[in-house]
């Protein structure tokens, strides 16, 4: 059995989750619920850079970084791809998914930047990396009547991204303004994988 470190806010690891559900592999996988914050030699050894999603395989091999865990799940089984495997549908893909992974970055950002003391935060840096998401954002809106088709590892990128600015940016009405966008992320959500690994706090 696979072993898949994990924490149920982390995107990352949502969108694992999700590559999990959508390939049938969810029953091979054991989740060990992990403390990035703790010291733990037994962690480190799974992913030295003490970061969730970390996967040891069936073979005993670690693997890290969500989209390299994504990948190896989409190899295992005979089904459809969600990594389509050459041409045009692939670069899409993986263009989608570097987007959105972009945009999990920028939000992960602001939310470990407000865990701070408030005379210790950058305003301008939060700024920053806000301006980031919105600019994401825009270019996902200018593509949203493209979304619709075979779920490929970019939608579910997508998918989890806008879930975790939702989750952990309230404040930031990603909607505004992109009603192409949220009208997909609703249709989207809808899918058993979405629904069942909706974000929450430990």
């Amino acid at each position: 059995m696979m072993k898949l470190r994990y924490s149920p806010a982390s995107p990352y690891v949502r969108k694992v989750s999700v590559v999990a559900i959508e390939t049938g592999l969810e029953a091979r996988i054991e989740r060990v619920p992990t403390n990035v914050r703790a010291s733990n030699g037994a962690f480190y050894r799974d992913n030295p850079l003490g970061k969730v999603p970390a996967l040891v395989t069936e073979g005993g091999e670690s693997l890290y970084d969500s989209p390299v865990i994504c990948e190896y799940l989409d190899s295992l089984h005979d089904g459809l791809k969600l990594f389509p495997p050459a041409g045009g549908p692939r670069w899409t893909a993986l263009r989608r998914q570097a987007l959105a992974d972009g945009i999990m970055d920028a939000a992960a950002l602001i939310r470990m930047e407000t865990m701070r003391p408030d005379n210790e935060q950058s305003p301008s840096w939060i700024a920053h990396q806000q301006e980031k998401i919105g600019r994401g954002l825009d270019a996902l809106e200018d593509e949203a009547a493209t979304l619709s088709g075979t779920c490929t590892i970019g939608h579910i990128a997508i998918g989890c991204a806008l879930g975790y600015v939702g989750f952990r940016l309230p404040h930031f009405d990603w909607r505004w303004g992109r009603l192409e966008l949220a009208r997909w992320f609703d249709a989207f959500s809808t899918r058993a994988s979405m629904a069942a690994t909706v974000p929450r706090d430990p």
